[in-house]
């Protein structure tokens, strides 16, 4: 709806109706899961039971809490270990792209760049199976010539890092290119006619001014990588990050204790988002 545009009475009631009834539709599933995570029951449905904070802070069966889970907890380290690396070689990585499609003119460029968007529009499902095909097949033909197995090719944590970075680059090249594209590059050229080098100039004027846009790219890098599941289920080994966990406890039966997990990453992606938008905002 245009603001300037005058509407009548009943078309903003209308689309005021709608977009409640949007935003009801996205927040009722979200407050199901957080209200049920304080139900002392062994399921998470009604009837309600009554109020508890077992399910975070119990320490004895049939209720022990996600604090005392050790099995959710390595998961939750995992998850971190994963994500935290993701997002660093994704912005390291995005940012070079972005310098790349940004300040260079070369044959192919075009090419390159779609090349580049491609994994957006693989779904993750394939994306894992293709990586797995090829590290295993790579894996194999080297135990075949020289019978030397190289692990690192085997399903584990380095090929799930290595399967979420390859599409999550992509988005970290494409938020610290937006910001580029709005930089004065004359502002370069003033600091190499005062004497500065130019990877002086990049590191002291260019830099900070991506340093908004590199945040931003680190923290939705680290969530989208925490809570991935597609390409990791195809990649993981022994060592599961948190939402194939959960995935494995689902299949043996919910519990509110999914629910109290399922409570705490909200609020912790909220978090960061919040501080996120205070950062830019200073």
């Amino acid at each position: 709806m245009i603001p300037t545009i005058p509407q009548s009475r009943s078309f903003r009631l209308v689309y005021g109706g709608y977009v409640l009834l949007f935003f009801l539709y996205l927040a009722l599933p979200l407050t199901v899961v957080a209200v049920f995570a304080f139900n002392d029951s062994q399921f998470p449905s009604l009837p309600w039971q009554g109020f508890t904070w077992n399910w975070f802070f119990g320490d004895s069966d049939p209720q022990i809490g996600v604090f005392h889970e050790r099995g959710i907890l390595r998961a939750v380290g995992t998850s971190a270990i994963v994500a935290g690396c993701v997002a660093m070689l994704s912005v390291a990585v995005g940012m070079t792209n972005a310098f790349l499609f940004n300040r260079y003119e070369f044959r192919g460029k075009g090419a390159l760049y779609v090349l580049m968007l491609l994994p957006l529009v693989i779904p993750g499902i394939v994306l894992g199976i293709s990586i797995l095909i090829a590290s295993s097949t790579l894996a194999n033909g080297v135990w075949d010539v020289a019978q030397l197995d190289i692990q690192a090719l085997r399903p584990g944590l380095l090929l799930v890092v290595l399967g979420q970075f390859s599409f999550i680059t992509t988005i970290a090249t494409l938020v610290i290119t937006a910001r580029l594209q709005k930089f004065d590059r004359t502002l370069e050229d003033a600091a190499l006619n005062l004497g500065a080098t130019r990877l002086t100039a990049v590191r002291t004027i260019t830099i900070p001014f991506l340093m908004p846009a590199m945040i931003g790219a680190v923290v939705v890098a680290f969530l989208m990588s925490f809570e991935n599941f597609n390409t990791t289920l195809m990649l993981v080994g022994s060592d599961a990050p948190l939402t194939i966990a959960m995935f494995d406890r689902l299949k043996e039966g919910s519990t509110p204790l999914l629910n109290a997990v399922s409570l705490l990453l909200m609020l912790g992606s909220s978090l960061l988002a919040l501080l996120v938008i205070l950062f830019q905002r200073r």
